[in-house]
């Protein structure tokens, strides 16, 4: 397949942790915009974009852009587009998606229903057929209205990135695979510093951390859409991209990574999604409440996802839990705490200013990541 841009939707303020990632995997960023980047890659950047990206939530193939204000304006600029350059005549095709913001056609039904006629229209032309049975690969498409402009991309994941494929038991309040990605990936954590999660629930941050120390491609054990489109992107490249994947995987690697909470039966689904994910051995899951925390090291991270209280009767309780985390945090010499939460009086019932803090979206709900740093290790001297 000839040069293409790729769009890859993330949590909204997390975009420059995905711009490295791309860059990372040596693609050019073509656009950073609100929750989304988009680059430029063949048919193998979508399959290693598939695999390794941590923390976009999916890949699109950007197919056609456009401005609408109308929907005959909708109507025609998505006949415009060569579907048949995409989608083969069985290809099963519809628009599974509409975001629209700050544009006038703002209808999802209307959008989907007009969009589905005129790539109807399009391809019966160019087929020569009446009637598509769709009884092909699916070829899924979604498309963002932003100011009027009209971005269609082809979803070639599937389902969302975020479902890795190791989370088979889920706590209360669950952070997404993403997400735990990005905020351990915005801190200055490596695999040789201590990681403590003493809010762990059911492990996705020391989970996540641990692949990262390992060098496991979060998608290498799961399925997506677009390997069924044989008519883009050739078996043998998704076979080459998961190769290299395995060939970085490094089970050796020497980590100190722990887990603690104080429901037993969730740290059970921790140990259970950890042995699901391959880092069960790199991990230490352990029974132990907040006030319990501690650790003989220095120069540690805490990274974690504590209770919101978004139920009245757990609300009642956060002020005293996280003073009681604040106070066990001061005895941690020379550590650095990253905390995601939507309680306002974290930093005042915490003890301490955070040094920075982020606003961020955990699913619906608005949180901050506040990020209190301490001291950088001394150099060790080269011998």
């Amino acid at each position: 397949m000839k040069r293409m841009e790729l769009i890859a939707p993330c949590h909204f303020g997390l975009e420059a942790v995905l711009k490295r990632e791309i860059q990372g995997l040596g693609y050019e960023i073509s656009q950073v915009e609100d929750g989304r980047v988009s680059f430029w890659g063949d048919a193998e950047a979508i399959c290693r974009a598939n695999i390794f990206l941590r923390t976009a939530e999916r890949v699109l193939l950007k197919v056609g852009t456009f401005k609408a204000t109308s929907f005959e304006e909708l109507f025609q600029g998505t006949k415009r587009i060569a579907w048949e350059e995409y989608i083969p005549k069985d290809g099963k095709f519809w628009v599974v998606k509409v975001a629209s913001v700050k544009s006038q056609l703002f209808s999802p039904s209307d959008i989907q229903s007009i969009m589905k006629k005129a790539m109807v229209k399009r391809m019966s032309e160019h087929y020569h057929v009446d009637w598509f049975d769709e009884k092909g690969a699916p070829y899924p498409v979604r498309v963002f209205l932003m100011k009027d402009m009209v971005t269609i991309g082809l979803d070639t994941t599937g389902t969302s990135l975020h479902k890795r494929g190791y989370r088979l038991y889920q706590s209360k309040a669950p952070i997404s695979e993403t997400l735990a990605a990005a905020l351990i990936l915005l801190t200055p954590w490596h695999k040789d510093r201590i990681l403590v999660d003493p809010f762990c629930g059911c492990g996705t941050f020391p989970i996540e951390a641990a692949m990262i120390a390992a060098n496991i491609a979060p998608g290498m054990n799961r399925d997506f859409v677009s390997e069924e489109w044989a008519n883009l992107i050739p078996k043998q490249t998704w076979y080459d991209a998961v190769n290299e994947a395995n060939e970085q995987v490094n089970m050796d690697v020497e980590v100190d990574i722990q887990g603690y909470d104080i429901d037993h039966e969730v740290l059970f689904a921790a140990r259970k999604n950890a042995d699901a994910a391959g880092v069960a051995d790199l991990i230490h899951f352990q029974q132990r409440a907040v006030q319990d925390l501690s650790h003989p090291k220095k120069y540690g991270f805490i990274i974690t996802n504590p209770p919101y209280g978004e139920r009245l009767e757990e609300k009642e309780a956060l002020p005293k839990l996280y003073r009681e985390f604040g106070d066990r945090f001061k005895q941690l010499d020379s550590w650095s705490a990253y905390v995601i939460t939507s309680y306002e009086d974290m930093e005042q019932d915490f003890g301490r200013k955070a040094d920075k803090n982020r606003k961020l979206y955990n699913g619906m709900i608005k949180t901050y990541f506040y990020q209190f740093m301490g001291p950088k290790p001394p150099r060790q001297k080269k011998i």
